[in-house]
């Protein structure tokens, strides 16, 4: 099965850039199911039809799904959210806080992962699209399993034997069933890890980073691109929607500026991402909901190709950590060593290349390092950061 993630910037059309992709798989006969993990879901105004907590038929082919993290943890899970509530009353909570309190952190990307996992496991749809939340969101989901182990280990510190001794005392007393909670929670946590590393094989799944030629919105998809790379999935495609055309930058028009510096962004995102394949999209000139519409712009993004093929698999961008310090390598083509120079403010890493500047936005925590030197090698730039402690060894 393929899995083929949105992601992008709040308002740049990233849900109707996944439902028109998932309506051309379906049209070219791929069993495709689109599930929206957006809190604030759109994915039923873009196909302009209600969707369920579990897969709705659309059309042909094609099933749309809007997550629901209460009615996902009744169904699947609720020793455990019984579990939660029960510590929480325990602990003072009134009833009606307890039982919000009884939804974990991350629990709403948890239920997306663990419908993933169902999916991938049963192998009933072709290619599965996530039309995902907005980018920080996105990250939360994709590094989920680290942040729920976590929260475990705090909210619970060595009480594993306690909470399956007690637990069973309680079920047997008061019908709480804690010990069939910690179990149900910790068999969580295997699914959660198994899906992570079926979403981190780059042959099954692919991520295509939605974005808009506007300044705010390139610089948070150069940022969602280093740390997808950074935590090891793949990004096989660009796709810019809302392109306005040139005549609409007539001068004297209110569009004027705007086309202009459009000019100039969509030519950074070129420089910026390649050799990622770059789709755009015209902007419609009107409200994208329904599947005629949708289907115009899946048409203009892919042509006679296939939505479900990898576009990309070799990331030109590389963040590896080395333990005693982090190792940036950029993929550029067609130059010689001698012709461009490194700096680094704060969490910016500036390229100056014949005469030409790119900036490359960092993970936040590059904040805290220090450059310590450059190489290049076989078209490739390895640049060295350092905290300074080390750097001062």
């Amino acid at each position: 099965m393929r899995i083929i993630l949105f992601t992008g910037k709040g308002g740049v059309g990233k849900t109707t850039t996944a439902a028109a992709t998932a309506l051309q798989c379906a049209k070219q006969g791929l069993k495709t199911l689109i599930v929206s993990t957006d809190p604030a879901h759109s994915l039923s105004d873009a196909l302009n039809m209600e969707l369920q907590p579990e897969p709705t038929v659309v059309t042909e082919n094609l099933w749309g799904q809007e997550f629901d993290v209460y009615y996902s943890m009744k169904k699947h899970w609720n020793n455990m959210r019984q579990m939660m509530t029960s510590i929480f009353k325990w602990k003072g909570v009134s009833n009606v806080v307890a039982e919000e309190l009884s939804v974990l952190p991350g629990m709403e990307e948890a239920s997306a992962f663990l419908w993933i996992e169902r999916y991938y496991r049963e192998k009933t749809y072709d290619v599965l699209i996530i039309d995902s939340a907005p980018t920080g969101e996105t990250l939360t989901l994709l590094t989920l399993p680290q942040v729920l182990q976590s929260w475990l280990f705090k909210a619970f510190p060595g009480q594993k034997l306690v909470i399956k001794t007690v637990g069973k005392i309680l079920k047997k007393t008061k019908g709480i069933p804690l010990d069939e909670g910690y179990e149900e929670l910790q068999a969580l946590f295997a699914k959660l890890e198994t899906v992570q590393k079926i979403m981190l094989d780059p042959k099954v799944c692919s991520i295509r980073i939605v974005a808009n030629p506007e300044r705010m919105v390139i610089q948070e998809a150069k940022r969602s691109f280093t740390y997808l790379n950074l935590y090891g999935y793949n990004v096989d495609a660009i796709i810019v929607n809302r392109i306005l055309p040139e005549q609409a930058g007539a001068a004297g028009s209110v569009f004027e500026q705007y086309v202009q510096s459009q000019a100039k962004y969509l030519q950074d995102i070129e420089e910026s991402f390649q050799p990622l394949p770059i789709f755009k999209v015209p902007h419609q000139g009107k409200e994208v909901f329904g599947l005629e519409l949708l289907d115009q712009i899946a048409t203009t993004i892919y042509e006679a190709r296939s939505p479900a093929d990898i576009y990309h698999l070799e990331s030109p961008f590389k963040v590896e950590d080395c333990g005693d310090h982090h190792r940036i390598s950029m993929y550029l083509p067609f130059i010689e060593e001698q012709a461009f120079k490194v700096e680094k403010f704060g969490d910016e890493l500036l390229i100056i290349l014949a005469g030409r500047k790119k900036s490359v936005l960092l993970p936040r925590f590059a904040n805290f390092l220090e450059l310590d030197g450059y190489s290049f090698d076989d078209s490739w730039l390895n640049i060295i950061l350092r905290s300074k402690e080390e750097k001062t060894k």
